[in-house]
């Protein structure tokens, strides 16, 4: 089997979502995703990747991501590069399911859990959808309205949100209170002032339903380290279950002396691509749960042998998603298949919205747990209606 053809698919109302498609002389077809710059990553597709790739066999997955993350270019982060490369190899592992029949999680050795908890990240109907990403948005609520405009609920309703995710089984909720302070300052330092709009959400949620839930604290890197600590101080009196990404993630020193200044759990990041830069923070015990995103970090391949490095410090793994519907799938799959994974990213708003829009089969999460995905490779395509909307932008080179 060789590979015949690379497949790139954009839609203008979803600017930053890439998927790519490999075509095979089998005639097995693997989906893959990445997210943000998509019209950069498609020309490194296209213009780099496809001339290593085409005629290649599709089944040695080690081998073509080394081909393609070991380029000069392509040093470990989560740029360009590593984002094309890790929407190609997720395509890869699809691929490699549909050929053996499988899901993609017996590919990786088969599930260790029945079910897996997950946690609502709070994000709402316009967070990814026809977004101007030049900015992060990440405050950005919908004016169309829905039952889990669950951004806007955090900043303004955080107890009837909290309430609401119980009533769905959901009992851990990730928010971002401290953005729009952070865009304010340039995340150079909070007033007192800011410091106390940005508790309230979290003053509303522990007085309704007490800790019947548990809070993650999103910081998107937006902010210095010694006004990072500072904010930790403050919401360690809520009894939050982790800070992620409360700075930079170009520091393993930094990030290991915010450690050590709070007792809350440190989780980082979605933000670093490869194992290596994971290393360096562990080694410097900077990071209680290790994050990671397939669609920006290096693939299924790079993933699990994050995941299993995590386990060889202790640490528990998570799978980032906040993003769409194939790189969801990948990560259910992933999450399944490692031992030392602790729970699963998941936004409501997007796997009974837009999700359901883009994908043929998108995961019910019942009670607040889901159950491995079922079929052949990732489970999930999609949908014969994406290719005849009138946005639809694809580009393919053959061999």
């Amino acid at each position: 089997m060789k590979i015949t053809a690379l497949e790139t698919i954009l839609l203008d109302e979803f600017p930053n979502l890439l998927w790519v498609q490999i075509h095979t002389d089998a005639g097995h077809v693997g989906i893959g995703e990445t997210f943000y710059g998509a019209r950069a990553v498609e020309a490194h597709i296209h213009e780099t990747l496809a001339p290593r790739l085409l005629a290649a066999d599709p089944l040695r997955i080690e081998h073509l991501n080394a081909v393609m993350t070991t380029l000069p270019i392509a040093q470990s982060s989560t740029g360009v590069e590593y984002r094309a490369a890790s929407a190609i190899d997720i395509a890869l592992w699809d691929l490699f399911g549909k050929y053996c029949g499988q899901p993609v999680h017996q590919m990786l050795g088969g599930t260790c859990f029945d079910r897996l908890p997950v946690y609502n990240t709070c994000a709402g109907y316009r967070y990814v959808r026809s977004g101007d990403f030049r900015a992060l948005a990440n405050w950005k609520t919908s004016d169309t309205g829905g039952p889990y405009e669950d951004l806007d609920a955090f900043m303004h309703r955080a107890d009837a949100l909290a309430e609401s995710l119980l009533e769905n089984g959901i009992t851990a909720m990730k928010i971002w209170p401290f953005d729009v302070a952070a865009r304010e300052t340039g995340g150079r330092y909070i007033t007192s002032a800011q410091l106390k709009t940005c508790l309230e959400p979290f003053e509303k949620i522990r007085k309704a339903v007490g800790d019947r839930i548990e809070i993650m604290v999103e910081f998107h890197s937006l902010w210095n380290l010694p006004t990072a600590r500072k904010i930790a101080l403050e919401v360690e009196a809520f009894k939050p279950m982790w800070f992620e990404d409360p700075i930079i993630m170009n520091s393993p020193q930094a990030l290991a002396e915010y450690a050590r200044s709070t007792n809350v759990w440190v989780c980082a990041s979605e933000t670093l691509g490869s194992r290596w830069p994971f290393k360096d923070f562990l080694d410097r015990d900077a990071m209680s749960v290790v994050m990671v995103d397939l669609s920006w970090a290096g693939g299924l391949t790079e993933g699990r042998k994050i995941a299993s490095m995590a386990a060889t410090y202790h640490r528990p793994f998570a799978a980032h998603d906040c993003i769409g519907p194939i790189s969801y799938a990948a990560a259910i799959h992933m999450a399944f298949s490692q031992p030392n994974t602790l729970i699963q990213e998941s936004v409501r708003a997007f796997y009974t919205g837009y999700y359901r829009e883009l994908v043929t089969v998108v995961p019910d999460v019942v009670n607040g747990f889901i159950r491995p995905m079922e079929g052949a490779g990732l489970g999930t395509e999609l949908l014969p209606s994406v290719f005849n909307r009138k946005d639809v932008h694809r580009r393919r080179v053959d061999l």
